[in-house]
């Protein structure tokens, strides 16, 4: 069952890597803002995506989530298949999983697993994402 809103984040492309041809597959960073149940952070992040025969992507990734004060982190891990969309966007859905020691602000992240919602605008290199816990 899906739960409440986690996050949201906001950010742009850093980088992009050709990793294969056969089949292609591309390394992409990416850095923002982001906001996790009401605690404001920067997110990190990098992942793969493969184009596969049927036209779909696949892709995993990792990223790290640091309050914006500096004193708290959270890592996580994911998996998602995207789909191009109209107006040279690529959307993703999948799950992701959360990892913290903290114990204060974002200490509800740890073993939390949610889902996803990632957006890329080719051009600009814009990147969205929100997140959902799944219950």
């Amino acid at each position: 069952m899906l739960g409440d809103l986690v996050g949201e984040e906001k950010g742009k492309t850093t980088s992009l890597r050709v990793l294969d041809v056969q089949p292609p597959k591309m390394e992409i960073s990416f850095s923002g803002e982001g906001k996790y149940r009401g605690v404001d952070g920067t997110v990190s992040a990098t992942y793969w995506s493969v184009l596969r025969t049927d036209g779909t992507l696949h892709g995993e990734g990792q990223a790290m989530i640091m309050s914006r004060d500096g004193q708290e982190m959270a890592t996580s891990t994911g998996q998602g298949i995207g789909h191009l969309v109209g107006g040279g966007k690529i959307r993703y859905v999948g799950s992701v999983f959360y990892n913290t020691t903290s114990k204060w602000k974002l200490a509800f992240l740890n073993n939390l697993v949610a889902v996803f919602e990632h957006e890329v605008e080719r051009e600009s290199g814009n990147v969205s994402n929100k997140f959902w816990e799944w219950k």
